[in-house]
């Protein structure tokens, strides 16, 4: 466990490889909007602005989160919640590492 934010959240560390896996707690499974799915990538700015080139729409440009990561969100054809995401040192070793 990386993070512990029990009982709404936790991170984990998975076993082989640089991955992580995040589970988040809530009331009820959306209705209409879709899951929120998470991609890292290591050049946020630049990715983005090749996606906007290309015509892609985002709901909210690169801009930083509270958790210390960098966020840009947008949606897929089935509604669903893309974030992509770069987290750098703070995905695995964020300050309130547990």
């Amino acid at each position: 466990m990386i993070v512990d934010a029990t009982p709404d959240y936790a991170r984990f560390e998975c076993p082989e490889g640089d991955a992580t896996f995040s589970i988040h707690k809530v009331d009820e499974l959306p209705k209409g909007e879709g899951l929120s799915i998470y991609f890292e990538c290591s050049d946020l700015d630049a990715h983005v602005k090749d996606l906007l080139e290309k015509g892609i729409v985002f709901e909210e440009l690169p801009n930083a989160k509270r958790w210390l990561w960098r966020e840009a969100r947008l949606r897929d054809l089935d509604n669903n919640h893309l974030i992509l995401f770069y987290g750098g040192e703070n995905r695995k070793n964020p300050p309130w590492r547990v």
